[in-house]
């Protein structure tokens, strides 16, 4: 069957249907990884987003039990230029196309995907529709024209967990962490659980109280979809965790609240970085690293000194190395730092795990520190 994707500003691109047959609405953006498709897709960060595989050749591996990163598949829809006919991999166990289907999300294939991707570029991220259903082009564009934007979107609380639960430690219990799921990733708590921490994952609207019960040696937030300047509460809680100097981690939505509860704004990103190949540099070390990354919005704070904050003297740690933009954050007097990135990345790259050995070694300090 044909398929048709309307961009918000008019563009039409055509093509096949790819996964089920229907019609989507949601802000189109570009993702330039050319392995782990499944983790993208299953990432909850992507909810409400219609992603764009730069890669022209998707699904070669086919889907597999193992690789999800949540319950399901949180993508508004999905666009690929040439979807595998074949998959080969001794690990899958079903075909890309088929999941898609199975899982009612709606895409399309056979079109010009780097058109496609450098119009987003120029243009900036957009709404867009896609339909292989019955219907006009004219009447699609007003639906889109219509859907509601990114910008000023509260999600969190759409992909939090509905209950709270526990991943034990893996051996010996060293420490107990409370992870605010924001739209956490099942990669999160297990590189946690291998250093011998029990993770307690709670919902996002839980409170201070909730946090506390529970004794922790250390708070971590997730990364998550949606506009960080509506995510109150979550700033609220975080300003409660550096009151108390909880030893706090924080990666891409939760780097984007570490910087909202230090006073300082977020913004828009033109199109955002998602993708595994995105060069960052660690102004600490000089080291720079090939990080994994999925985020439309940024801290808008200077990269170039110090800021005292009412939490104690705050400094950019990490900067994108194609752009400039805030890729990490650290208090330099408390215990609290954050990554604009996926250092959990289960596809790659894996140059940024060292930074759960930071946080442990962070909450052993503080630990320490208490017992003298």
């Amino acid at each position: 069957m044909t398929a048709v994707l309307v961009l918000e500003d008019g563009r039409v691109f055509r093509g096949d249907a790819y996964g089920a047959i229907g019609e989507t609405i949601g802000e189109g953006v570009f993702a330039t990884g050319m392995t782990g498709y499944q983790e993208t897709l299953t990432d909850p960060s992507y909810r409400r987003q219609v992603v764009v595989m730069t890669a022209p050749h998707i699904g070669n591996t086919g889907v597999n039990d193992e690789d999800d990163e949540s319950d399901r598949i949180w993508v508004a829809g999905y666009v690929v230029r040439d979807p595998a006919r074949i998959h080969s991999s001794w690990r899958a166990t079903d075909d890309l196309g088929a999941r898609l289907e199975r899982d009612g999300v709606v895409g399309i294939s056979g079109l010009d995907t780097r058109a496609l991707t450098r119009h987003l570029r120029e243009r900036g991220a957009m709404r867009v529709g896609i339909s292989s259903a019955s219907g006009t082009v004219e009447d699609l564009l007003e639906r889109v024209r219509e859907a509601p934007r990114m910008a000023g979107a509260d999600l969190a609380g759409e992909v939090t967990t509905g209950e709270s639960y526990v991943v034990p430690a893996q051996g010996e219990k060293r420490f107990t962490v409370a992870a605010i799921d924001l739209g956490i990733k099942g990669m999160t708590p297990r590189l946690l659980s291998e250093r011998g921490v029990e993770v307690h994952v709670l919902a996002s609207t839980a409170s201070i109280d909730d946090v506390l019960a529970i004794e922790p040696d250390g708070v971590f937030m997730s990364n998550g979809p949606g506009d960080p300047e509506a995510s109150v509460d979550a700033v609220a809680l975080l300003r409660e965790v550096l009151t108390r100097r909880i030893p706090y981690f924080g990666i891409c939505f939760g780097n984007q609240m570490f910087g909202r509860a230090l006073g300082f704004d977020t913004y828009k990103l033109k199109y955002g970085h998602r993708g595994i190949n995105q060069p960052v540099i660690d102004k600490t070390t000089g080291r720079v690293e090939i990080t994994s990354q999925n985020h439309g919005f940024a801290v808008d704070m200077p990269t170039d000194a110090p800021v005292r904050t009412e939490f104690g003297t705050a400094t950019v740690t990490h900067v994108s190395l194609n752009d400039g933009v805030v890729e990490g954050l650290a208090l330099t007097d408390a215990p609290a730092f954050s990554v604009q990135y996926h250092p959990e990345a289960a596809a790659g790259p894996h140059d940024s795990a060292y930074l759960f050995d930071r946080f442990a070694d962070l909450m052993r300090e503080a630990k320490q520190g208490a017992t003298t």
